[in-house]
Formats: C-alpha cells, sequence, structure tokens
C-alpha cells in the first residue's frame, strides 16, 4: 500500500504527517500492496470555523476507486472522519463480494417484521440476486453522492440566540436542542427574508 500526503494553502507538520500514515494502517487490511491511498489536506477561508479544515482522501488500485472528502474543525477531526466512511464503504465491498461467492447455491432467506414475526421468503437460485442486495447497491449508490459530513453541535439555545448566532457566522442555517418541543431543531434562512424553523414529528 502506497501513501501519499499533499497539502493545499499549509504546510503538513511532522506530527500530522505522523499521523495520517498511522491512520490510513487502518485501510491496509482491505488492499493491497498495488493499493495507492492519496491524502490532501488542505486549509480554507470559511465563514464558520467548523469546516476550516479539508481533508480529501482517493482510493485507487483496489477493486473500486473510492474518493471521499470531509471538512471539520481540525485536520485530525476530519482525518477520522474520512477514514470512517473509507472504512464503511470498504466493508460494504468486501460484503457483496462475499455474498457473490456464496452465491453458488440456492439460499433461503428469512424476514424478521418489526413486530418479532420471522417468515421465510422464497428461495433464489444462483442465476437471481437477493432483495437483500439489490438493496445494498441501492444504499451503495446513495452513498457515494455524500461527499461530505459535517458534526454540528447541539446545545440548549432559544430562537432568539440562534438566530444572533447565524447572524454572527453566516450561516444558512442552524441545528439546536429546543427546551420547549425536547427535541433537536433546525433554524434556517428562507429565500425571500426571514428564518424558518425546522421542527421534526413523527407520523
Amino acid at each position: 500500500m502506497q501513501v501519499i500526503i499533499k497539502s493545499k494553502q499549509m504546510q503538513v507538520t511532522p506530527q500530522l504527517r505522523q499521523r495520517i500514515e498511522r491512520k490510513v494502517q487502518r485501510l491496509a487490511r482491505w488492499l493491497n500492496d498495488e493499493s495507492r491511498v492519496e491524502v490532501t489536506v488542505a486549509e480554507e477561508q470559511t465563514r464558520s470555523a467548523s469546516d476550516r479544515y479539508c481533508v480529501n482522501l482517493a482510493l485507487t488500485g483496489n477493486s473500486r476507486t473510492i474518493h471521499s472528502e470531509v471538512s471539520a474543525l481540525s485536520a485530525s477531526a476530519a482525518l477520522d472522519m474520512v477514514l470512517d466512511k473509507v472504512v464503511a464503504q470498504l466493508g460494504r465491498q468486501k460484503d457483496r463480494q462475499t455474498r457473490r461467492r456464496q452465491h453458488a447455491t440456492p439460499i433461503k432467506i428469512l424476514s424478521l417484521s418489526r413486530a418479532g414475526v420471522l417468515s421465510s421468503l422464497d428461495e433464489y437460485e444462483d442465476t437471481e440476486v437477493p432483495p437483500s442486495a439489490m438493496e445494498d447497491e441501492h444504499n451503495e449508490e446513495i452513498w457515494s453522492k455524500v461527499l461530505e459530513i459535517r458534526r454540528l453541535p447541539t446545545k440548549p439555545m432559544t430562537d432568539d440566540e440562534v438566530i444572533e448566532q447565524m447572524e454572527k457566522s453566516g450561516n444558512s442555517f442552524y441545528p439546536f436542542f429546543n427546551e420547549e418541543t425536547n427535541s433537536v431543531n433546525v433554524m434556517y434562512k428562507l429565500d425571500t427574508g426571514g428564518y424558518g424553523l425546522l421542527v421534526p414529528a413523527q407520523e
């Protein structure tokens, strides 16, 4: 496994370089000697400090090329999150490959409902793909569109405090814990001016 570390608009310190090299070893169990891991660390001029540092990870030479990018408060935090995301994708790839190898014989699929009822579905021959595999393919397609993960604190705040914070930071939305609704709400700016409040509700 070849590891290449790059930077944009910042200098990678020896401590950060060592941390990247050590953390990237998590990927070794899924990769071969020809695999190439390219890590690019960048410091960006953003309105909010919570996404100031960006880590981009590109993985080639494996069964599928993987590209992921995460922004966070620090380069170390962004590195941890982007590695979590790539590890999850590699794990799903391995599961699909394992299912294909095991698919040479008929399999029996059991379905467990939320009520706790276990029911048997039809058997699928090796020429067919079970629904669970098709569902995983669809999930992978959706996951590939997720290019960025951000972690935002949700501390108890009033509406006025949230709006004041949004005016200072320039954010177009802001999650917070609303003690009146006893849930996490999201305040967002309206295109027509003013603010909207998103309150989750179970149907």
